[in-house]
C-alpha cells in the first residue's frame, strides 16, 4: 500500500459549489457600438470517502441505498382566471351576455408571420399563428362558445363566487366554473370527457391508476412521468372554436387530485406601455405540477408555420379592421409586439371594444424559480455510489463525495437512465451526450484526484479493451482474474496487485487503493507512456511581444514589461507542496522580424539576437533562452525594463504571426519539452511572410448564406501549423488587441487546434484597459494546467462515442489531441448505439487523459461514471439533465454555422426543441387536450434556453456585430463547460438599489426583462463574459453619492469601469458584490456603466434575453407559443 494515501478521510464539509445561475448572451448588438473586445461598447458529515477511522483510508464499503434526489425542485405556482367575455351557465354551460359577444383582440406574431394576412369571416387562414390566447382554465381547456365548460385543472374554491356582469377591464363572471369533483351552480356533478360520474386519475401508461380524495389544500399531481422529487409542467393553451368529433367539450386529463384554481385580474388600464406584457394572451395557470398556458385563437386543423417566416416582415391589419382604441402605441412594430385587432366571434358581431387581457410573462417557466428549488433541496453533500443519480444543478452549492463515479464537475451527462435501443433514443429525439471537463476546478473542501504510483508495473488495464481499473471491474477465481465491465474479458491480475476476496467478493485491499473504490484519480504512468520512451522535462513558457508601432502607442508594451515580473512570473503554477515552479520562461519580440534573447542567469546583461529572415524560421540559441524564474532573476528584470526604450521610437506598422508561432515551436522542439506560447498581437499580419493575410471583412455577408465564407479560415496555414505544435505538445494562447479587423476566424485556428485560449481587447488602452488584461493574464498563468494531453472516451459494450465537439485536434477517430488542458477546457462527446443494452447491466463510461503535469512527470487522469439503462421513455425524460443538453445542442450548433445557412439552424434549433417535448406529450403525459403545452419537469425551460441560443451572437449573427467579434465568441463557446455556457445563455440580473448594507451574499437574480427594471432603480447584469450597471434616470441622488461621489446620474463618468472607494457601507457593499462575481467567473468582466436613455442602454438591452431581439427574434412567450404549435403539428 502506498503510504501517500494514509490519511483518515479529511472531513467533507456541507459546502460547495456557488456556480451562477443560467445567464444568457442574445440578440445583436446596436449599430455603431464598440466591437466584442471592448464591450460596453462575466456540517461535518461523512469522510471524504464514506470511509471510518481504522478501516483503511478510504473506508468501509457504502450502504446500499436509495439517495433521494430532486429535478429542478417543484412546480411553479401561478394564478388563472375565467376566460373572458364568457360565464358559466345553469348548468355549466357556456353563456354570451349580449355585451360581450366579442372574442378578445387577437395579435399577431410578427416573427412567425410574413406579409399580410387574408381574413374571412372564419377566422385567421390556415398557417397563421395569432398571438391572443384564450382564457384558460387550468389544465388549459379550450372552450367553444355555448359548449358545457369542464374543468380537469384545479377545481374553483366555492367561497370564490363571481357575481355581477363581466367588465373588461376587472374581469367579474357572474358564476365560477364548475370543475372536477365539484358541483356547479345547480347542484349538478360536472362530467368529463362526456361522461358522467366521478372522474378518475389517469396514470403512465402500465402503471396502475391512483385515487387520491382527500380533502383540504390542493394536492400536487403528476402528469406523465412521476419526476423524482418533482412534477412536470403543463401549459394549456386552449384554442378557439376547435373540432371536436364527439359533441362534447375539450378536457384536460390532468393525473392526480384536482388542485384549486383562483382567478388573475386582467391588466389593468393606463398601465405604462413598457411595462404592459407582449400582446399575447391571458395569465397562466401552475399549481404544483401542472402549468396552463393561454391559448392560441387557431383551428386545430392549421398546418404548421414554415419555419422561414420567424423572421418576416411585421403582418398588415386584415382588411377593414383597424387597430382598437386599447391597442398599445408599439403594438404594431415587429420587434415589440405584433399588430392587435378585434374579430369576432364566429357568427356573432362585435358590439364593444376592449382591452386585451395579455399572457403574463412572470407565469411562464422561471430559471430563477428553478435555480432556488434545486439549491433549497439539493445543496449539501452529493454521494456518487449509487449508479445513475442525476447531480445537483451547476448553480447549486454542493460537496461531492466521491464513492465510485466521478465527480459531476469532471463529466456530467444529458441523460443518467440510457434507452437499451437505438429505435428508443431516436425517438425521443434527445442526444446522449457528455460533458467532460478533465480538470475541473474542484471547491476548497473537495478533495482532488489522488495520486497512485505503481511503479514498474504501471497501470493495470484489461487485455482487450485497455480500459483502466476501476471499482466497476468485477473479481472472480478467488482474485486471481478480473472480468472488464467494458468489454466482459477476463484479465489475469499480475502477481505484484494480487489481493484475497472477501465473502462479498471485493478485495480486502479496496478501500487502500484509490483506484478501486473512487471515480476519479491519476496514476503515475512509466516510460511506457512516454515518447520515444524517454520520461519527458518540466514545460517552459514562452512570452512573445508583439512591438509595432499599434502595440508601443496603445501603452501594452510599457504595460506588460512593467508587470510581467512582478504580477505573472511569481504566480506560475508549480506542484502542491513545491517551494517554486519547475516551469522554465523564454521572451521574444517581434514586428516584421524576431528578436531571441538570452537572459542566462551568468550574463550581466540580456543579450538579443536577430531573426530577419522570417521565410525559414530557426532558432538562433538554445542555451540561455528558457530559464528558471530563480536562476535568471536579475537578467530578466534588466530586460523587460530595455524593451519599452528599445522600441519605444518604432515606426513599423506591418506585423507578421506565422513565423512567431514557428518560432516559439522550433524553440520547444530544441528544448525538447512541453510548453505554451503567449503572443500579444495587434493587428492583422500582411507584412510578407508565411502566415500573411487580406483584409476580407464584410458584415453584410453575416447572417445570410454566404456568412460561412468569412467565418470559416482563409487559408489552412493556421490549421496545418496548429496541428504541428500538438504534436510537439505546444499550445498557444492568443492575446488581440486589435483596432481594426484581425480576421480572428483564421488566427484563432492555432488555438483552437492546440487547445489554447484567445483574448481580445478592442481599441485597448492602458490605462482603461490595462487592469482587465493584467488579471486575465495572470488567471492565465497560474491556474494549473496539463501538457501533451490524449484523452480517450470508452464505453461499455452497446455504445461507443461518435461525434466530439471542443477545440482540439484528432489524428483519428478515437483520441482527443490538446497540448495543453486546463481547469476552463471541456470537451463534448455525443454517444450512440451499436447494439442494445441490457437495464440489469447497466452502462459505464471511462475518460481517461494522458499528460505530462507541471513538474514534468507523465501521467493518467481516469474519471468513471455508470449509468442506468432503461426500456421506458417516461423513465429517461425522468433523468435527464437540461444543462447538459443546452451545453451539446448550442456546440452542435456551432459545427452547423460553418456548414449550412444560418436559417437552417435556427430550424434545425426548433425543430429539436419541438420534436423532444412532443415526444414527451405523445408517449410520457396522460391524455389532455390539445390545448394544453405539457413541459416535462426537467426540461420546462428547454424552449427558453433554445431561443437564448438562437438569439446568441455567437448563433445567430446580423450586420450589427463586427466577423471578428462573431468568430471570438464561437472560439470561447466552443470550448466552454456546462457551468458558463449556463451564465452566457440566461444572464444573472440582480437589483442593486435596494441592498442590504450588511450582508455579504450577491443579491437575489430577477427575470431578464426589461419589464423588471424601474427608473428609480439600478440594476447589475453579468453573463460571464461582460457586466453592465444600468442606472435609472430617477434614481436616489444619495445612492448615487454613496457609491459614485457625484450628485446625481447625470453626472457618473460612465467611462471608468471602475468603482471609486468611497469610506461608507454602501460603497463597500456594491464593490464587494462586483468583486464577488468576477471571482466567480473565469475571465475577468470589465464594468460598463449604461445610463437610462444613453446611446448604451439598447445594447443593454441586447442581454435581456425574455424580450424580443432588435433583430426580430422572438420574444420568450412568442417562442414558447410558437413551440406549442409545433408540437401540436407534430401530433397531428
Amino acid at each position: 500500500m502506498n503510504p501517500h494515501y494514509i490519511n483518515q478521510g479529511m472531513a467533507a464539509h456541507n459546502q460547495g459549489y456557488g456556480g451562477g445561475p443560467p445567464q444568457g448572451y442574445g440578440g445583436m448588438p446596436p449599430s455603431g457600438t464598440l466591437p466584442m473586445g471592448q464591450r460596453p461598447p462575466v456540517s461535518q458529515g461523512q469522510s471524504m470517502y464514506n470511509g471510518q477511522p481504522g478501516a483503511g483510508p478510504y473506508g468501509q464499503p457504502p450502504l446500499k441505498q436509495d439517495l433521494p434526489h430532486q429535478l429542478y425542485g417543484g412546480g411553479l405556482h401561478m394564478q388563472n382566471g375565467p376566460q373572458q367575455g364568457m360565464a358559466s351557465g345553469p348548468h355549466g354551460d357556456r353563456s354570451m351576455s349580449p355585451r360581450i359577444q366579442q372574442r378578445p383582440p387577437q395579435p399577431s406574431m410578427g416573427q412567425f408571420q410574413r406579409g399580410p394576412v387574408p381574413l374571412g369571416p372564419q377566422g385567421p387562414a390556415p398557417g397563421q399563428i395569432t398571438n391572443q390566447m384564450g382564457s384558460m382554465n387550468l389544465g388549459g381547456i379550450p372552450q367553444g362558445v355555448g359548449m358545457p365548460q369542464t374543468s380537469m385543472g384545479h377545481p374553483t374554491t366555492m367561497g370564490n363566487q363571481y357575481t355581477g356582469q363581466q367588465n373588461t377591464q376587472q374581469g367579474r363572471l357572474q358564476n365560477p366554473p364548475t370543475s372536477m369533483g365539484m358541483q356547479g351552480p345547480s347542484g349538478g356533478t360536472p362530467t368529463s370527457m362526456g361522461m358522467l360520474g366521478p372522474p378518475t386519475l389517469q396514470g403512465i401508461p402500465g402503471q396502475s391508476p391512483q385515487r387520491m380524495t382527500a380533502p383540504g389544500p390542493p394536492a400536487v399531481s403528476t402528469q406523465g412521468p412521476p419526476m423524482v422529487g418533482s412534477q412536470p409542467s403543463i401549459y394549456g393553451v386552449p384554442t378557439s372554436s376547435p373540432n371536436y368529433s364527439m359533441g362534447g367539450p375539450p378536457t384536460s386529463m390532468m393525473q392526480g387530485t384536482p388542485i384549486t384554481a383562483m382567478a388573475g385580474p386582467p391588466p389593468m388600464p393606463g398601465q405604462p406601455p413598457h411595462l404592459q406584457h407582449p400582446p399575447m394572451a391571458q395569465n397562466v395557470t401552475t399549481t404544483g405540477p401542472m402549468m396552463s398556458v393561454g391559448n392560441y385563437s387557431q383551428m386545430d386543423n392549421m398546418p404548421p408555420t414554415s419555419m422561414s417566416n420567424q423572421y418576416g416582415a411585421p403582418p398588415l391589419s386584415p382588411p377593414g379592421v383597424g387597430p382598437t382604441p386599447s391597442t398599445p402605441p408599439f403594438a404594431n412594430q415587429p420587434n415589440v409586439g405584433g399588430s392587435m385587432h378585434n374579430r369576432p366571434q364566429m357568427g356573432m358581431q362585435p358590439t364593444m371594444q376592449s382591452q386585451p387581457r395579455r399572457l403574463d410573462p412572470d407565469q411562464m417557466p422561471s430559471p430563477i424559480q428553478v435555480i432556488q428549488d434545486d439549491k433549497k433541496s439539493r445543496s449539501g453533500v452529493f454521494q456518487t455510489a449509487q449508479r445513475g443519480s442525476v447531480p445537483p444543478l451547476v448553480t447549486t452549492p454542493f460537496v461531492t463525495q466521491d464513492q465510485g463515479n466521478c465527480n459531476p464537475r469532471f463529466m456530467r451527462a444529458t441523460m443518467y437512465n440510457i434507452p437499451c435501443t437505438a429505435d428508443l433514443l431516436k425517438q425521443s429525439h434527445i442526444p446522449m451526450a457528455l460533458s467532460i471537463t478533465p480538470f475541473a476546478q474542484l471547491q476548497a473542501n473537495e478533495h482532488p484526484p489522488p495520486l497512485v504510483n505503481l511503479g514498474e508495473l504501471g497501470p493495470v488495464r484489461c487485455n482487450r479493451c485497455k480500459a483502466y481499473m476501476c471499482p466497476f471491474m468485477e473479481f472472480v477465481d478467488g482474485g486471481r482474474r478480473f472480468q472488464c465491465v467494458f468489454c466482459s474479458c477476463s484479465t489475469e491480475v499480475p502477481a505484484e496487485y494480487f489481493a484475497h476476496l472477501d465473502h462479498t467478493g471485493k478485495r480486502v485491499d479496496c478501500y487502500d487503493r484509490p483506484e478501486l473504490c473512487l471515480g476519479s484519480y491519476e496514476i503515475v504512468g512509466t516510460k511506457d507512456y512516454c515518447k520515444d520512451g524517454i520520461l519527458p522535462k518540466p514545460p517552459a513558457f514562452i512570452f512573445m511581444i508583439d512591438v509595432s508601432y499599434n502595440s508601443v502607442k496603445s501603452g501594452l508594451v510599457h504595460l506588460l514589461c512593467e508587470r510581467l515580473k512582478s504580477d505573472i512570473l511569481v504566480n506560475l503554477p508549480k506542484e502542491t507542496g513545491a517551494e517554486e515552479s519547475e516551469i522554465r520562461v523564454g521572451f521574444v519580440t517581434y514586428s516584421n522580424v524576431i528578436h531571441f534573447y538570452n537572459v542566462k542567469g551568468a550574463l550581466a546583461q540580456p543579450q538579443m539576437l536577430v531573426v530577419s529572415d522570417v521565410q525559414d524560421m530557426f532558432v538562433p540559441l538554445l542555451d540561455g533562452f528558457l530559464v528558471k524564474l530563480s536562476e535568471s532573476e536579475a537578467v530578466i528584470d534588466s530586460l523587460l525594463a530595455q524593451i519599452p526604450q528599445m522600441f519605444g521610437d518604432t515606426r513599423e506598422t506591418e506585423t507578421i504571426l506565422g513565423p512567431v508561432v514557428q518560432a516559439g515551436l522550433e524553440a520547444l522542439k530544441a528544448a525538447d519539452c512541453a510548453g505554451k506560447l503567449y503572443i500579444f498581437h495587434s493587428s492583422l499580419p500582411i507584412a510578407d511572410a508565411p502566415g500573411k493575410l487580406r483584409n476580407r471583412d464584410d458584415r453584410k455577408l453575416l447572417g445570410t448564406e454566404k456568412e460561412k465564407t468569412i467565418l470559416t479560415p482563409q487559408n489552412n496555414f493556421y490549421t496545418k501549423l496548429g496541428q504541428e505544435c500538438v504534436v510537439a505538445g505546444c499550445s498557444v494562447d492568443l492575446f488581440l488587441f486589435p483596432n481594426s479587423y484581425i480576421d480572428v476566424a483564421t488566427v484563432s485556428e492555432v488555438c483552437k487546434v492546440t487547445g489554447g485560449q484567445v483574448y481580445k481587447y478592442n481599441y485597448f488602452q492602458a490605462d482603461l484597459d490595462g487592469h482587465r488584461f493584467l488579471e486575465d493574464l495572470k488567471s492565465n498563468v497560474e491556474r494549473p494546467v496539463a501538457f501533451d494531453a490524449i484523452m480517450r472516451v470508452r464505453t461499455s459494450t452497446g455504445i461507443r462515442p461518435v461525434d466530439f465537439w471542443g477545440n482540439f485536434y484528432m489524428s483519428n477517430t478515437t483520441d482527443v489531441e490538446l497540448a495543453s488542458v486546463d481547469s476552463d477546457k471541456s470537451v463534448a462527446v455525443e454517444i450512440k448505439h451499436d447494439d442494445k443494452l441490457s437495464e440489469q447491466d447497466g452502462a459505464y463510461i471511462q475518460a481517461a487523459v494522458l499528460f505530462t503535469s507541471i513538474s514534468g512527470q507523465r501521467r493518467l487522469r481516469i474519471h468513471n461514471l455508470a449509468l442506468n439503462c432503461c426500456t421506458q421513455l417516461p423513465d429517461v425524460f425522468r433523468n435527464c439533465e437540461l444543462d447538459i443538453l443546452v451545453n451539446a445542442l448550442c456546440k452542435k450548433a456551432l459545427q452547423d454555422v460553418l456548414s449550412i445557412p444560418p436559417k437552417e439552424v435556427r430550424e434545425k434549433l426548433m425543430n429539436t426543441c419541438a420534436q423532444i417535448l412532443a415526444c414527451y406529450r405523445k408517449n410520457c403525459a396522460s391524455p389532455s387536450s390539445a390545448g394544453q403545452l405539457i413541459l416535462p419537469e426537467c426540461m420546462k425551460l428547454l424552449p427558453l434556453y433554445t431561443n437564448c441560443i438562437i438569439k446568441s451572437d455567437a448563433v445567430q449573427g446580423a450586420s450589427d456585430t463586427s466577423t471578428d467579434d462573431r468568430s471570438y465568441l464561437m472560439h470561447l463557446l466552443n470550448a466552454m463547460d456546462v457551468s458558463t455556457t449556463n451564465v452566457f445563455f440566461y444572464p444573472r440580473l440582480m437589483a442593486l438599489h435596494n441592498v442590504e448594507v450588511e450582508s455579504t451574499t450577491v443579491p437575489p437574480m430577477i427575470r431578464c426583462s426589461v419589464e423588471k427594471l424601474q427608473d428609480s432603480g439600478v440594476y447589475l447584469l453579468e453573463n460571464g463574459l461582460s457586466m453592465f450597471m444600468w442606472i435609472g434616470m430617477n434614481v436616489s441622488s444619495d445612492w448615487v453619492h454613496s457609491v459614485f461621489g457625484v450628485q446625481s446620474a447625470a453626472q457618473i463618468d460612465i467611462d471608468k469601469s471602475q468603482l471609486l472607494d468611497l469610506d461608507n457601507l454602501l460603497s463597500h457593499r456594491i464593490r464587494n458584490i462586483v468583486k464577488k462575481i468576477r471571482e466567480e467567473r473565469r475571465r475577468y468582466m470589465k464594468l460598463t456603466i449604461v445610463r437610462q436613455r444613453d446611446k448604451l442602454e439598447p445594447w443593454f438591452h441586447h442581454f435581456l434575453v425574455e424580450d424580443k431581439g432588435a433583430n426580430g427574434t422572438a420574444s420568450y412567450v412568442d417562442f414558447l407559443c410558437h413551440i406549442h404549435k409545433e408540437i401540436r403539428s407534430l401530433l397531428s
